[in-house]
């Protein structure tokens, strides 16, 4: 390997570091194909930190539990405590950042009541700058929004419940 494919190989995985900060990623994997034989394969992670990560977390939750207090009463505990179990809820496919409207100052896609059809858009999760419309599963009414406009969600997360 010569010094100028050195040099270029640390720049690059610099800005791959750079790009996982920047977009707020765990873990970027690239391959680099040189020539036939000659490669470079790079993997760049790091370990969110919890104590940030969990405060973030409440504070998604913690809005859409208190204006859904009246309704957490008449409802079952276990809904409540755990949206995710819930079985209308909807689920991010992915990490990433959520979007409730089109736009930024437009009105947000739906809202707690608002009835929705299978395939309507109900948020936009941004990830690597690619900005991901979350179809409804099924149609319904938007019991609860659990996220606000410009959270970062992970994976799995329960985003919206539908009833």
């Amino acid at each position: 390997m010569t010094k100028n494919t050195h040099d270029s190989d640390v720049a690059f995985i610099r800005a791959l570091a750079e790009l996982l900060n920047e977009n707020d990623l765990t873990e970027l994997q690239v391959k680099r194909d040189y020539a036939e034989d000659d490669s470079l394969n790079v993997r760049v992670s790091r370990k969110p930190p919890q104590q940030i990560m969990a405060p973030q977390a409440v504070q998604a939750a913690a809005p859409a539990m208190a204006a859904a207090a009246p309704a957490a009463a008449a409802a079952t505990a276990s809904p409540a405590a755990d949206p995710s179990s819930d079985p209308g809820a909807v689920s991010s496919p992915m990490v990433g950042t959520v979007y409730t409207s089109p736009e930024p100052g437009a009105a947000a896609f739906i809202s707690v009541g608002s009835k929705v059809s299978e395939g309507d858009t109900l948020l936009i999760v941004e990830a690597m700058k690619t900005m991901n419309h979350i179809p409804a599963p099924r149609g319904g009414t938007v019991k609860r929004i659990l996220v606000e406009d410009g959270a970062a969600v992970e994976f799995g997360a329960p985003l919206v419940i539908l009833e």
